[in-house]
């Protein structure tokens, strides 16, 4: 399980983030000269045991994810799908330290920035087929300047990566998102459901909810906010809270009325 593997590396963070723009789309479809060679065996995992002097193991994780980027709007009444940009797909542990070390961290980001680090194929949007009948759990953190925000979004990212936010068969998690803002720091954990099963949810829809009770779907977003609440080292008087998408959409500017809390 990739949750064993997703730790730092003992190598040095680069010292100089690249921008965004000049990471590739994705790492897809750019095998070595000898995978190529090898034909069908170009799919096959490597492990330690191909190349143990030059140990070029790759640790799979369970999905793949997509990093997104939302820069600042420019005041001129930019179009949200202009300012969402999708940056990389990788599913290594490998890769998820490259994409990382080449970033600016979430503390030197722009005001109105936000990163977002979904399952692929997954718009982080309420829109989204997967996302429209879901919400979230979030915590916005207030004090700033007191605030580890790399190292807290660092470690909400491993947990989603890793897949410990959320027990095995829950199909509940969707993505992770931190928002820069002048006056705190927002993260969040996108679910695909509010606790209740999808209106004709199919068989394949593991987290639609089908022969899922209400009350057991509770269960399951309690325990994704409680996980949610240790990953942020969280004190027990404050509250993480749960608020569906369809309400925060109709809340306007106003914040939606949480549906859970803990």
């Amino acid at each position: 399980m990739a949750a064993a593997t997703a730790q730092a590396p003992s190598e040095p963070k680069a010292s100089s983030p690249v921008d965004l723009s000049t990471i590739p789309i994705s790492p897809e479809g750019k095998a070595s000269d000898e995978s190529k060679s090898n034909g069908d065996k170009a799919e096959e995992q490597i492990t330690v045991f191909h190349d143990p002097e030059n140990f070029n193991v790759k640790h799979p994780l369970m999905h793949k994810w997509t990093l997104w980027f939302t820069k600042p709007p420019s005041g001129k009444g930019d179009n949200w799908n202009d300012l969402l940009k999708e940056v990389i797909t990788f599913n290594s542990v490998e890769e998820f330290w490259g994409v990382y070390n080449n970033i600016a961290p979430t503390s030197e980001l722009a005001l109105k920035s936000d990163y977002h680090l979904f399952k692929e194929g997954v718009r982080p949007e309420w829109e989204d087929v997967q996302n429209k009948h879901g919400g979230k759990w979030s915590y916005q953190f207030k004090e700033k300047r007191n605030v580890p925000i790399d190292e807290l979004w660092l470690h909400v990212m491993l947990a989603g990566i890793g897949e410990t936010l959320e027990d095995e068969d829950d199909g509940e998690l969707m993505g992770v998102v931190v928002n820069v803002r002048k006056g705190f720091y927002r993260i969040g954990v996108w679910t695909r459901t509010i606790g209740k099963s999808i209106p004709g949810g199919g068989d394949g829809d593991v987290a639609g909810g089908k022969g899922r009770s209400t009350e057991k779907g509770r269960d399951i977003l309690l325990n994704i906010g409680r996980k949610f609440k240790e990953v942020l080292k969280l004190p027990a008087s404050e509250a993480v809270e749960f608020s569906g998408h369809t309400d925060s959409a109709h809340s306007g500017s106003t914040r939606a009325k949480a549906k859970y809390t803990v």
